[in-house]
């Protein structure tokens, strides 16, 4: 039992808790103090805070080397990670559970706030006094103690031990019982992105802690104005990593899961996706403060809510409150009385500290014209909170139900059965309002409009843009009003974009970035308006057979039956199905099923003849290689005039946890569409098939026979010693035969076994080839003529059930992405160069 590296870790986590207390009150003594040990508080505030930070890192690395060593005796390791595990994903099994991601999250704000005190003289005291208070909070979450006298839990530790996590007897007959391999890593988590998916999300969920603390730090100071400024570009790159993050988790969905896109509107997915909206929404309204001293009040409400909201996603997905409406929520740990404290701690001091200063905020009683950039930036800041409103309220039903049962009341409000569909059809209308509004914008931000040049600024916009528009509607064949709106919008976005950019880095290149964004912004309206209004299904059933009768309408038309070595023709291709395959770990390539030989450890099979990849060899004849046993990958071919275009591996595995069969796509990349195929339906393995009658021949050695229209060879009969599974004795016989079965474009060996034990048990142990549908017997052997006798059964082929969907300029989508990034990123450098100078 390796017990001294948890209770380190444990100790760390009590002292990270303390330091952070101190800080905050060692902070809060630095401004409620005087002059002459004010400094000395300071000092004291920050060794607390950097030995915070230290523990915070003592933390991280006991609970990697928990993990990395295998030390299965504590719950977190056990429940998240195994010695199957690939090395790569080690450091995804560390944030996969609540523990993990809550120290993760503590991490990136203790670095945040390190930075903070090199770098904010000014503002190091009342912003850190938050940081630490917010440390302290999200620190007790991990704390894992039990208060005496009243039986409170503080918090669950990633350092408890598995006989303290879990009720089974054996810990009762052996307490120091120690499991000899973990449950594993969930297989659809073992993907690059979540490798830098997870960390780049919770730097923006940190992130948005830096304006709120500058907001409240400003209320508290009565410095009700002059934290926009340091404020801002904080702000600008929170968003753009929070954003990116988002963006991580749907690139994530597309490769990984099967729903057929990116994005579907989870209620985990809304919990995050509404923050950042008010985030965005925030930036806006502090460049207006920033260029004219309007906005104030709504800057100071949307910098408070971003970060209350964000602790609010942080109650929705790990209360269990989301339990029955998303896969993806945590389980209740207990925990969810602790984070009601935590966000109404946060959010009750925020607004009353806001209330009781609210008098006292500064406010511009200068009208604001419609031909005025404020008036046209407000417009797409309130369009965005409306936005994120419409989503939050539905995503918040199970709260309200749950709320309304301690008044007595029966709500049963239910959140939307088809989720796709119903926020979509309010999307697609706050996307087209913000589209124009923040089209518009530009051209009022960067030159003064009046009533007398309003038509001759947006004119030759407008003009292109309808051009432009009607061009893209004929091509893609747009007749959908919500369609058409949400293209015309977006063609507006990037014409108007365009020009402004055009203009603009004429005079200061550093000036834009908010074009560039507004730029990605567009091009991603665009995309995912092709990709998710015009995707369709191309695995169309044409045979005008049912697939089967026992499944619905719908399935029957959209799915393909593949069986193996049977072209078909499906969207211009002929596809035909290669057969089942298994990936090596750390290898690149695949390897049929029918060419290993399992071993007695599922995760370790062994080659039985060289195989090769794309032409190149990647394994040896009797190689034992590791494999992730519950993945399956379905080897699809497609051909276009004869030529080889893609060959397509998705993924099926068998997961538990996630209801038994899952599947993960794999997809056909081109400039203007992918096509994006995944396995429906596979064959179960663990049903018994219907054998046909068994049909005997008598052959020799060398002699070729038919099995199921296929030209089979009796290669050889050898004698053998050893059968796994049985154990020979030195009376007993056991003679394999090695028959050669030619397919369409492979030689398959199959190696039944004669069997005979104590002179007189006779035993056959058939030998079956997938990929044919043929199960091969030696019956008898025939010394006095030299022939042998061969029993045959034949099922059917083995077959897979696919659907593809083809998505058009998907690709626009993902370069919108990136162009949306490259704007934030030169703004963020711009507004870090203007407060480069502020201490």
């Amino acid at each position: 039992m390796h017990y001294f590296i948890g209770d380190l870790g444990h100790f760390f986590i009590i002292l990270s808790f303390v330091t952070s207390l101190v800080s905050a009150f060692a902070y809060w003594k630095t401004i409620n103090t005087d002059e002459l040990t004010r400094e000395a508080w300071r000092k004291n505030a920050r060794f607390a805070f950097y030995t915070h930070t230290f523990a915070v890192l003592g933390v991280v690395v006991s609970l990697f080397v928990i993990i990395y060593q295998h030390y299965f005796e504590y719950h977190y390791a056990y429940s998240h990670s195994s010695r199957h595990l690939p090395g790569q994903y080690m450091v995804s099994c560390f944030w996969e559970g609540q523990e993990g991601s809550f120290l993760l999250w503590i991490f990136w704000q203790a670095i945040i706030g390190i930075f903070f005190i090199h770098t904010q003289k000014k503002w190091e005291a009342p912003v850190m006094v938050v940081f630490s208070l917010v440390q302290a909070f999200l620190a007790s979450m991990i704390l894992g103690v039990v208060i005496p006298l009243i039986d409170l839990k503080l918090g669950s530790s990633p350092f408890i031990l598995l006989r303290d996590a879990i009720d089974d007897p054996i810990f009762s007959i052996q307490p120091d019982f120690i499991p000899k391999d973990g449950s594993g890593l969930n297989p659809l988590l073992q993907n690059y992105w979540m490798v830098i998916h997870p960390p780049t999300l919770f730097l923006g969920f940190a992130l948005t802690l830096v304006p709120f603390a500058f907001c409240v730090a400003g209320l508290w100071q009565k410095d009700y104005s002059n934290w926009i400024k340091p404020a801002l570009p904080w702000t600008l790159i929170g968003a753009g990593i929070l954003g990116l993050g988002i963006l991580m988790g749907g690139y994530w969905a597309y490769e990984t899961l099967n729903f057929g896109g990116y994005w579907n509107w989870d209620p985990v997915e809304n919990a995050v996706y509404v923050p950042w909206l008010v985030m965005i929404a925030s930036i806006h309204t502090m460049i207006i403060y920033k260029n004219n001293q309007t906005a104030l009040k709504t800057s100071i409400i949307l910098s408070i809510a971003t970060f209350v909201l964000i602790l609010y996603s942080t109650f929705l997905t790990r209360s269990g409150i989301l339990g029955d409406a998303s896969v993806h929520s945590f389980t209740d740990l207990g925990l969810s009385g602790q984070l009601l404290i935590y966000l109404l701690f946060f959010t009750g001091a925020a607004i009353a500290l806001s209330i009781w200063r609210w008098k006292q905020i500064p406010s511009s009683e200068k009208e604001t014209s419609v031909y005025s950039r404020e008036f046209w930036i407000f417009i797409g800041a309130t369009l965005l909170c409306l936005s994120g409103f419409q989503v939050i309220i539905p995503t918040s039903y199970p709260v309200i139900n749950e709320m309304g049962s301690w008044f007595g009341l029966d709500l049963r409000l239910a959140t939307p059965g088809n989720q796709i569909e119903y926020y979509s059809r309010f999307q697609v209308w706050f996307g087209v309002l913000i589209a124009l509004a923040s089209g518009t914008a530009q051209f009022f931000w960067w030159r003064k409009i009046g009533k007398n040049n309003l038509v001759k600024e947006l004119l030759y916009p407008a003009l292109i843009s309808l051009v432009v528009f009607a061009i893209v509607i004929s091509l893609g064949k747009i007749y959908k009003p919500a369609y058409l709106a949400l293209t015309l919008a977006g063609v507006y976005l990037i014409i108007s974009n365009l020009k402004v950019l055009f203009s603009v880095t004429k005079v200061n290149k550093a000036l834009s970035g908010g074009a560039i964004a507004h730029l990605g912004v567009g091009l991603m309206l665009i995309g995912i308006m092709f990709s998710a209004g015009y995707s369709s299904v191309v695995s169309l059933n044409n045979t005008g057979m049912l697939i089967s009768k026992d499944l619905p309408t719908e399935f029957n038309r959209d799915n393909l039956l593949l069986f193996v070595h049977e072209p078909r023709v499906m969207a211009g291709y002929e596809i035909e199905y290669l057969g089942e395959r298994v990936k090596p770990n750390g290898i690149k390539g695949y390897v049929s099923k029918n060419h290993i030989d399992l071993t007695a450890d599922p995760y370790k099979v062994v080659a039985t003849r060289d195989i090769l990849f794309e032409g190149k060899k990647i394994l040896n004849a009797r190689d034992t290689f590791e494999i992730n046993p519950e993945n399956t990958f379905y080897e699809v071919e497609l051909r276009k005039n004869g030529k080889v275009a893609a060959v397509l591996f998705p993924r099926v595995q068998i997961n538990p946890a996630m209801g038994g069969f899952v599947a993960s796509p794999d997809i056909e990349r081109h400039a203007g569409r992918d096509l994006y195929t995944h396995v429906s339906l596979p064959m179960n393995r663990e049903e018994e098939p219907e054998w046909s009658e068994l049909t005997e021949e008598r052959i020799q050695l060398n002699q070729q026979f038919f099995v199921n229209d296929y030209v089979a060879t009796l290669d050889e009969v050898v004698r053998i010693h050893e059968i796994e599974g049985f154990k020979l004795d030195d009376a007993d016989v056991a003679v394999k035969a090695k028959i050669k079965v030619k397919g369409e474009r492979d030689e398959y060996m199959a190696e039944p076994i004669f069997l005979i034990r104590n002179k007189s048990q006779v035993g056959r142990i058939p030998s079956e080839i997938n990929d044919l549908g043929v199960k091969l017997t030696l019956l008898n052997i025939h010394p006095d003529t030299g022939e042998f006798s061969v029993g045959i059964n034949t099922r059917q082929k083995d077959w897979v059930i696919i659907k593809a969907i083809e998505m058009p300029l998907i690709n626009v989508l993902w370069l919108g992405t990136g162009v949306l990034m490259v704007g934030f990123t030169v703004a963020t450098v711009r507004r870090f160069k203007d407060v480069s100078g502020v201490k």
